[in-house]
This record gives C-alpha cells, sequence and structure tokens, in this order.
C-alpha cells in the first residue's frame, strides 16, 4: 500500500509514521497479529480498546501487534485497481501473511466492513472457506462491546472472545504460538481454544428444530463473558499512538469499568457488570505516564457513567491541579444528571469549558421511570442552572423516542422540558441555547426490553414530526435527530440470528457499506438482500416472546433472565430499582454472593490474586454532596448568574520569553500530513519533549505556535520552518536536542534560531523547488523523455499565463507566469524552478499540475509525480539553506 500514497485520499491515514507506533523486525518475532477496526482511521484511533490490546501484545518481545483500519471507497477502489491488498500500518505487511486477525466489533452497523476488509486481504469470508492449515491463512477472530449479540457475523469468525480481552487475548495467542510451533491445523486450535475462559467458538454450535443453538461439546454449552475482577491489577498502556487525526484526539483515562445504574433500554449496562473503579491514586499515576509520553492537550476520564465514580471530586480536585499547570483540558463524558458538584463545575470552567451533553432520555418523568433512569425533572433542572452559573451557555440534551409505553404525551414532554431548562435561570438570567437529539430505541440483547418491539419506519417519521412541531418558532431550542432507516437497520441486526449472515453477505456485495456514516448510508441493499433471502424486516424489528429460544441464548453474559424478566415487569409498573452498588443486592447474577457464584466465566485465580466478581469501589459513597436547589419565597429556582470570562490562566503561562524559528524537513510519510494534522502533531512532539510553551489568551488558550505556508499534502521539503514562543528562555541547541526525539519519521530538525519577539515570524518572497517523475514502479528513476523541461520551456516563452481557480468567494483568476522566476533542468532528469510570491501565492502543487497540462490528469502520471521544496528566499536576500 505505501506504494500506492501518492495516489490515495487521506494517505496520513495508510502512512503509519505516528509517534508511539510499536515496530519490530518481523525476523526476530514469533507471532504476527493485526488489530483490526472495521471503521475509518478516525474512528479506530478513538477506539481504547485498541490500544489497550495494542499495548499488551507488544508488551510480549516474540509477538509484534499492528494495526489495520477500514480504507474508505475511494482508497480501496484504488486498491484494487492496482491489485494491491490490504496491509498493516506498522510494517505494510498484507493482512493474509499476518497469524493472526482480530476485529473489534463495537456496533451492529459494522458488519459489512468486515467483509469488506477480509475481502481487499484476500482471506476467505467464512470460517468453512478457510483451508486448516494455520500457516496458509491466519486466524480470524472478534472481540468488543457486540460480541454477544453478533450471530450474524458467526459464520465468518473462527472464535470470538467474549468480555473484557485484556487476560484472554494472550491466552489465545500463546495456544496460537504454540500451533504454529507444532503445525496444529485450524480445527484442532479451536478444540483446545474452547477451553480459555471467554473463549467462543461459533462452529461448535449448529441449529436445532426449534432454531435454538445446541452446543457440539458438553463442555462448551454456554461460553461465558470473561471479566478483569480488579481492574487496579489491569495493564494500561502510558505509551500510545499518537494518531494523525481521530473522532476522539485526546488521552481517554479509564476510571471505571462497569454499571449497575440499571437502565433498562442500555446493553452495555446490563452486560459489563460488575462495576469495577481504579483508586485515583492509581489513576494519577497514569495521567502523569501517559502525559509525558503522549504529550495530549486534552485528557477525558472514561467509563460508562463517569459521574457514577465514587471518588470524582477527590479525582478532579488533584487532576485538574496538574492539568492549570500546562494548559490540559479535562473533560467528564457520560454525565449522569446531578453527577458533579459546584466545585468540580468551577475548577473546570477555570480551564475551558468543554461541551455537555446530559441525556434525560424521555422527556416525561412516568416514562424515565419505565427505563429506570433514576433522575427527576428537578434534578435536571438544577443541573441546568450549575452550567448557567459556571458560564455554560449550551447544552445538548438526548433523548430516545419509540421506548416501550411511550405516548404522544410524552413526546410533548420533551419539548416542554427542553423550554425548561432553557429558562432555568429564571426571569432576567441568560437562557441556555438548547440543542436536543433524538434517536429511535433500538431492543437490545441481554436487556430487559430484550423482548419488546421496535416501531417501523413510518411510525418513527411520525413521531419525529409530532416533536418538530412542538419546536417551531422556538428561541434557543435546535431539535435533530437520528436517521430513522439508520436505526431501522441496527433494529434489524441488533436481535438476529445466524439467518441474518447471507443477509450481511449479500448486502456487502450489492454495495452496502460505511452504514454508521450519514454520507455513505444506503438502506435499499439490506432491504433487497433480505427480501431475496426471505427474510421479513418487520419480524426482525418485532416483539419476542419470553421463554422462546433467542439467537443469544447459548452465551452467558452474566445477567439471568429471571433477572430481565423481574426488571421487565417493573417496567411495566413503571417502578424504580435503585443503584446496587450503593444499595440492596439485586441479584442479576453477575457477582458472587452468598446466594451462589457469579454467572461468569471463572478462570484460574493467580497466586495471591483476589478473584472475586463483585463491585470494586473506592468508596462505599460518592464524596460528593448532592445539589442543593437555591429557591426563593415562591418555590421558584434562584440562578445567580455571573458574567461569561475566558478560563484563567497562571500568569506564567502568557509570558513570552523568547522566540524561535525551527526549521526542519518534511519528507517521506510526514509529507502525508495536513496542516491541521501537522499543527497537531506538533503541538504534542513539544508537549512530550517538556518545552515550556507559552499560551494565548482567550476563550480557547493555545500554544503560541505559528507556521510558514502550508504545503499540499504529499509534496515534499527539505525547508520548512515554524515559529514557536517559549515562556522560559532556552538555549536554540537546548530546544533542538529535546523535540529532536518526538519527531515523527521524516521530520528531522536543521535549524533552531532566534527571532525578534516584537513582530511576526517573516515569511519568504520566493521559494525553491525540485520536480521529477518517478518510474512506474514508484521505485525512483529518471524523467527520461523529458516532459517536464518541455513544458517549463514552452511555459517561460509565453507573455502571460491565466489561471483560474475555485476560491471560498467563488472562481478567481491570476497570471500564473510572473510566478516563475527561473527554471532548470537537471542532468539526468527532472527540473528546479524558483517561484515568486510577491504579487500572490498559489499552490506549487497547482503551479506543477497547471504547467503539465492536460497530461496531469492522467491517473499514472500524477502518482508518479514528486515535487520537493528546496530552498527559501527571503526580502533581504537570505535564504535557506544559506548559499
Amino acid at each position: 500500500m505505501r506504494d500506492l500514497l501518492p495516489l490515495l485520499p487521506r494517505p496520513s491515514r495508510y502512512a503509519g509514521i505516528e509517534d508511539g507506533a510499536v515496530r519490530k523486525q518481523a525476523d526476530a518475532v514469533r507471532l504476527r497479529v493485526a488489530l483490526a477496526f472495521p471503521d475509518l482511521y478516525e474512528v479506530g484511533m478513538s477506539y481504547l480498546g485498541q490500544k489497550i490490546l495494542y499495548g499488551i501484545v507488544n508488551a510480549r518481545e516474540a509477538w509484534w501487534a499492528e494495526r489495520v483500519m477500514a480504507p474508505d471507497r475511494a482508497a480501496a477502489a484504488i486498491l484494487r485497481e492496482h491489485g494491491a491488498p490490504l496491509c498493516t500500518l506498522e510494517s505494510d505487511t498484507p493482512l493474509a501473511r499476518m497469524d493472526c486477525v482480530a476485529f473489534s466489533i463495537t456496533h451492529e452497523l459494522c458488519s459489512t466492513n468486515v467483509l469488506f476488509m477480509l475481502d481487499l486481504a484476500g482471506i476467505p469470508l467464512r470460517h468453512a472457506d478457510r483451508p486448516d492449515d494455520l500457516g496458509a491463512c491466519p486466524l480470524v477472530m472478534a472481540g468488543g462491546g457486540a460480541l454477544l449479540g453478533a450471530e450474524p457475523l458467526a459464520p465468518f469468525m473462527d472464535l470470538m472472545v467474549l468480555g473484557d480481552g485484556e487476560e484472554t487475548l494472550p491466552e489465545v495467542l500463546e495456544l496460537l504460538e504454540r500451533a504454529r510451533a507444532e503445525s496444529w491445523g485450524r480445527g484442532r486450535f479451536l478444540e483446545e481454544a474452547r477451553h480459555i475462559p471467554g473463549v467462543y467458538v461459533p462452529s461448535f454450535f449448529s441449529a436445532g428444530p426449534d432454531g435454538a443453538l445446541r452446543p457440539r461439546f458438553a463442555d462448551h454449552a454456554r461460553p461465558a463473558r470473561r471479566i478483569v475482577a480488579d481492574l487496579e491489577a489491569a495493564i494500561y498502556p502510558a505509551r500510545q499512538v499518537i494518531p494523525a487525526g481521530a473522532v476522539h484526539n485526546r488521552l481517554s483515562l479509564e476510571i471505571a469499568r462497569g454499571c449497575t445504574r440499571g437502565c433498562r433500554f442500555c446493553h452495555a449496562g446490563m452486560v459489563y457488570r460488575p462495576v469495577r473503579e481504579r483508586t485515583p491514586e492509581s489513576v494519577g499515576a497514569l495521567l502523569e505516564a501517559c502525559l509525558s509520553e503522549t504529550g495530549f492537550e486534552e485528557i477525558s476520564f472514561l467509563s460508562l457513567s463517569t459521574g457514577d465514580y465514587s471518588a470524582l471530586k477527590t479525582l478532579c480536585e488533584s487532576t485538574l491541579e496538574r492539568c492549570a499547570r500546562e494548559q490540559v483540558v479535562l473533560s467528564l463524558p457520560s454525565l449522569r444528571v446531578g453527577s458533579i458538584d459546584d466545585e468540580i463545575m468551577g475548577r473546570m470552567a477555570e480551564l475551558r469549558r468543554t461541551g455537555v451533553t446530559l441525556a434525560p432520555e424521555a422527556g416525561s418523568q412516568r416514562l424515565r421511570d419505565v427505563i429506570n433512569k433514576g433522575i427527576s425533572e428537578e434534578d435536571i433542572l438544577l443541573h441546568a442552572q450549575k452550567l448557567l452559573e459556571h458560564g455554560w451557555r449550551q447544552v445538548k440534551l438526548y433523548f430516545m423516542i419509540g421506548l416501550p409505553t411511550e405516548t404522544d404525551e410524552d413526546l410533548v414532554a420533551i419539548a416542554e422540558l427542553c423550554r425548561k431548562v432553557r429558562d432555568a435561570g429564571g426571569r432576567g438570567a441568560p437562557r441556555l441555547q438548547v440543542t436536543a437529539s433524538l434517536s429511535p430505541f433500538v431492543p437490545k440483547p441481554f436487556t430487559p426490553f430484550q423482548w419488546e418491539a421496535q416501531i417501523g419506519l413510518d411510525e418513527i417519521d411520525r413521531r419525529v414530526r409530532l416533536v418538530r412541531e412542538q419546536f417551531k418558532g422556538q428561541k434557543c431550542l435546535k431539535l435533530r435527530w437520528h436517521e430513522p432507516a439508520m436505526s431501522h437497520l441496527e433494529g434489524i441486526l441488533s436481535r438476529a440470528g445466524r439467518e441474518m449472515a447471507d443477509v450481511v453477505e449479500l448486502a456487502w456485495r450489492k454495495g452496502a457499506l460505511f452504514d454508521s456514516w450519514m454520507e455513505s448510508f444506503d438502506i435499499a441493499p439490506w432491504l433487497e438482500a433480505l427480501k431475496e433471502c426471505g427474510i421479513s424486516a418487520q419480524d426482525c424489528i418485532g416483539a419476542r416472546v419470553p421463554g422462546a429460544p433467542l439467537p443469544w441464548s447459548h452465551l452467558e453474559a452474566g445477567v439471568s433472565e429471571d433477572f430481565l424478566l423481574r426488571e421487565r415487569e417493573r417496567a411495566l409498573a413503571g417502578k424504580v430499582t435503585p443503584d446496587c452498588r450503593y444499595g440492596a443486592c439485586r441479584h442479576c447474577g453477575a457477582c458472587d454472593t452468598a446466594a451462589g457464584p457469579s454467572l461468569l466465566a471463572a478462570p484460574m485465580p493467580k497466586e495471591g490474586e483476589d478473584a472475586t466478581r463483585r463491585n470494586r469501589l473506592v468508596f462505599s459513597r460518592r464524596d460528593q454532596a448532592a445539589h442543593q436547589p437555591r429557591r426563593d419565597a415562591e418555590g421558584r429556582l434562584i440562578c445567580k448568574t455571573q458574567r461569561q470570562e475566558p478560563p484563567h490562566l497562571a500568569p506564567e503561562l502568557v509570558h513570552k520569553a523568547a522566540q524561535y524559528r525551527f526549521w526542519h524537513t518534511k519528507t517521506g510519510g510526514s509529507a502525508c500530513l495536513s496542516q491541521l494534522e501537522l499543527q497537531a502533531t506538533l503541538e504534542r512532539a513539544l508537549r512530550r519533549a517538556g518545552l515550556p510553551l507559552a499560551f494565548s489568551r482567550g476563550f480557547h488558550p493555545l500554544p503560541l505556535l505559528s507556521f510558514g505556508r502550508a504545503l499540499p499534502v504529499g509534496v515534499e521539503s527539505e525547508a520548512e520552518w515554524f515559529a514557536l514562543t517559549l515562556r522560559r528562555l532556552l538555549p536554540p541547541a537546548e530546544a533542538a536536542e529535546r523535540l529532536a526525539a518526538h519527531l515523527p519519521p521524516g521530520m528531522r530538525l536543521r535549524l533552531v534560531e532566534f527571532t525578534p519577539p516584537d513582530r511576526r515570524t517573516e515569511q519568504a518572497v520566493a521559494e525553491v523547488f525540485s520536480c521529477h517523475l518517478a518510474g512506474e514502479s514508484a521505485g525512483g528513476g529518471a524523467d527520461a523523455d523529458g516532459l517536464l523541461a518541455r513544458r517549463l520551456e514552452t511555459f517561460a516563452a509565453l507573455a502571460e499565463a491565466p489561471f483560474t481557480r475555485e476560491g471560498k468567494n467563488g472562481p478567481r483568476c491570476m497570471d500564473l507566469r510572473p510566478l516563475l522566476l527561473r527554471w532548470a533542468a537537471q542532468p539526468g532528469g527532472g527540473v528546479t524552478f524558483t517561484l515568486d510570491w510577491t504579487m500572490g501565492y498559489l499552490s506549487p502543487l497547482a503551479f506543477t499540475l497547471a504547467v503539465l497540462g492536460p497530461e496531469a490528469e492522467e491517473p499514472r502520471l500524477r502518482a508518479r509525480l514528486r515535487l520537493r521544496k528546496t530552498g527559501q528566499i527571503f526580502a533581504d536576500g537570505r535564504t535557506f539553506p544559506a548559499e
């Protein structure tokens, strides 16, 4: 794939140059694993699970874990056109040559992407079609949060890992290493692997007369989810791959795993039980190590319900002090209404106000009780009031529609609640800008609502329209909604069995791909595939009969069916079930109790290990005081608002001690970085290097960092620079030494110099470039036919060269001829030329393509074009490199 980087859109996705990526010698390892994520790079690099497994596998000297993500449609078409297989990012090795390909399955809509990646890799799609020889075809396995309801993918997998993978994956790989050494076949390996707790071998089950799956082996009759019993003992890598770009481009620190709040629609809240918390001391140690190794400027405390972490205030107090010293922002996702107190809010606001999303889920109290949300309207309004007090002016509210027992009155209540939140400050106070988001309810396996029906497309549309009507003409209220057809497809797949595997494959062959992306989603291939396979979409989303076999009945998630039925009955009665972590045990089955052992897989405990499966909290009660509403004599909420002010920065953070210009190269893989990606990459490298950055003032403080003219993606340079202001004076040589080791491949420091601190860094008036056409194999070669020299000679003879380009405000015309100062053909092929920017600027790549003319549109010629900046010239005659 590396040879095709010049042709690929967003080539930084495939360059594999990120800091923190592990590179080993292929002939020095015994086992090579591709950690595969079936979505685009930006999504895959946001996924914490893969980062953890990447660190665990690569900690073994004899193993090498590499990453692979799904290329987009355009990139895949280029791979197919050139007969190139899908390869790993670290070593550019085809997936078919790896020992194991391990997919992370996080949601139902990625199923066709799995087949897409296997096909691009040249690996047979189905387990039944793979050779028994493990050396001829890698082991294909899957793990992740959606595996307990992933029967449509079962025929495509050799093996699945249920639950936490930190302990199961190494045990599988140890067995695979042995199998490869002793020349076992795939069948024998799977027979041995079934004994590993947490392993599920789909091919060892077949459908019985009633549709229920029957086991082939009595000792593998009910594969169970496996958990890390003590999160304190779980491995968490301090050194991580720093993405060139990601949806969530920040340091995610998992402070807790599991949730027992008991929302009855929530799959994760049921199947990640019990709750296991890390101590503030261990989180603090991880924070120091991770920030030092990664240089992230934002951290996020991650769990299913971060606000329910028992020691959140204790943790935040120490963390916010650390953040303030280096202007690192703290965000708290997955917050429950009322779950953080005034002090935490105030300290977070001093750094920077990140976005706030609250999830009432339902507009009426009646329906919130049905789903066991456990919050009141007063809780919601008080939280909104606190946001106003601490300077927030926007909030997002997340609601579901189509929940069991929902009525039109419940839908009208969504708008009513949003209006109350908007006006929570009371008379004379600022209003909150409220953005409400609607998402159709999708029944999930192993939840109390797994037997309920999902409303159809027409009914989803009707309910969305009803809520929209309530929002019309309302100031400071916006409404957004999830694509109904996408939720409809999710519902079709979420409770499907193996019969859906044929539909998945057929839909993929009909073009279904990246179905979780709105711009790529199309339900038509799915509906066609369902029809051809004789499956009714309405039956897929219909109600299930309690007691009848379900496609996942042969798997053990850790919550008993009796518990789920009891919770279903309580839902229909409108009864709330308290959180068991701070209350009475509800006997769900996940914990070891006096009444009996947990239903979860029970591996042999290590010496001195407490493997008891139970809730593990730092404190027996949350360390935050509950919000107390302030009311006037008439009982109305009082909001003492403050004028919105920028975050407070310590004086030393904005002190400007010295300004520097760093000259560097940008060649090889680093040339794939866009200007925005380069900026993020550099900022994190500067933080890892420990340089004392100076920051701007205002609502979004940033390091005082500026750049020369942005290079087009793919254009190399021997003469790039960026300007940096430090708050403490360092000798240029020391600044260079600190930073050099943290730059990505292809970025090499050439010079660091002081620049005048009282004016902006000077831009060059002209730049020098070299250009040649590489050989067809992209391995080098001269411009034998002299095409570039002939085109430049013709261009130089012109009196003028009109050129039109599309700008932000429409077409713009310019004369290109004055840009060319001089040019020369080079011995052996290629040209050099100097472009003058005093009359205007144009991308040097656009200039080169314009000179080449229509032939530049030919893809193979574009792929061979190699353009490199070799020097810069300033108005006073100075040059870099110095002449």
